[in-house]
């Protein structure tokens, strides 16, 4: 089953605090639907621990989050894939990206 989002968010920062908060362990966390860890292992890398429900399945993931086509400060592409046991495993990812709007 493949999940398609998309959209856009206009955040009151300048793109350099933006970029600073995308790259902090405990902003990103918030970002990822359901994880309850983010732990830092390199500047490109972390591991991660998610509780996902879907539909009555419940299970905890756990796997690695990948910072990818790094490009300071306009944006990176964001990976990530993890195992939960029973319910199978889980892979996404999303493309972000950074620029500056009038007031």
């Amino acid at each position: 089953m493949a999940m398609t989002m998309q959209g856009e968010v206009v955040l009151p920062a300048d793109r350099a605090a933006v970029w600073a908060a995308l790259n902090d362990p405990e902003v990103l966390k918030t970002c990822i639907p359901g994880c309850e860890s983010l732990e830092k292992t390199s500047d490109t890398e972390f591991k991660a621990v998610a509780k996902v429900a879907i539909g009555p399945v419940k299970a905890t993931f756990k796997g690695a989050v990948q910072l990818s086509d790094l490009d300071p400060p306009n944006g990176y592409t964001i990976g990530g894939e993890g195992q939960g046991g029973i319910a199978g495993f889980a892979k996404g990812g999303a493309k972000v990206r950074l620029e500056e709007v009038p007031e």
